[in-house]
């Protein structure tokens, strides 16, 4: 029977440095052998995922932005972006709290640089991978396209922060000193469902490795659920099997656990 695993990507198929274990490569290679489908399933937007490095390890489709959009064999299945009005409202309310944030598309991210404190690293290691595809948000938003938002914490006023979005967003703490907003009604978790139910794939078929909070929803929600043996507590909590860390053969042996390679 055909089965369907879902990939988390920061923590759980490549490290901070963006590497990928053979064993990883060697597991998912054995894995599309054997006739299963293999998904990435990511907070970040399809913009923000790279085909180059990803796309050849034999990946079907894509669930991205944290369940708002999906993808199978290169076509749009499913996407769900913020209203124009909801995105002029929140670029409104953003750019008065004097911190930085990020505005997340299926076609390109929205940041302006002068937002962010001049050792913010984070803007040059997008900037150097999606080039053209990271725009301004001052010059772009009568065009913005996105389906959720990142927002660093601000030293007054959190409180009244979180509660203004609250009201219509799910805010996931973060490392790093940011949050993660993503509309609410979608998650990881919304994401595979949607996917499986346009393909027919059948719950007890599924499968899902994860490692941080944000993974949070889709461990809980799929039959099979593998936490990173390096990942945060919590994920491991929420998970069925926990693994062996990544670059200790963990999607190998998770994979080789419920015998799928």
């Amino acid at each position: 029977m055909k089965k369907a695993v879902f990939f988390d990507i920061d923590g759980t198929l490549w490290d901070e440095k963006q590497q990928i274990p053979d064993s990883t490569r060697e597991a998912l290679r054995l894995l599309k052998e054997n006739g299963h489908y293999l998904f990435i399933c990511s907070g970040r937007t399809r913009v923000f995922i790279p085909d180059k490095e990803l796309m050849p390890l034999g990946f079907d489709g894509i669930v991205a932005g944290c369940g708002t959009y999906g993808e199978f064999q290169g076509e749009t299945k499913f996407y769900h972006k913020l209203e124009k009005e909801q995105v002029e409202r929140l670029c409104g309310y953003l750019k008065k709290l004097n911190t930085g944030f990020v505005l997340e598309g299926r076609y390109a991210l929205y940041m302006d640089r002068e937002c962010f404190h001049p050792d913010y690293r984070f803007y040059d290691q997008i900037s150097k991978e999606l080039g053209d595809k990271l725009l301004r948000v001052s010059e772009n938003e009568d065009n913005i396209e996105i389906s959720k938002f990142c927002v660093n914490y601000v030293k007054q006023g959190q409180k009244e922060l979180e509660q203004e979005l609250e009201q219509d967003y799910f805010i996931i703490h973060r490392d790093g000193g940011f949050m993660e907003i993503v509309p609410k009604g979608f998650n990881k978790a919304t994401g595979i469902q949607e996917m499986c139910k346009i393909l027919g794939i059948a719950h007890e078929d599924t499968y899902a490795f994860g490692d941080s909070t944000n993974d949070l929803d889709m461990l809980q929600y799929v039959a099979h659920s593998v936490a990173m043996g390096d990942g945060m507590q919590e994920a491991k909590d929420a998970a069925e099997y926990v693994t062996t860390a990544l670059w200790e053969d963990g999607i190998y042996n998770g994979l080789k656990h419920y015998g799928l390679i």
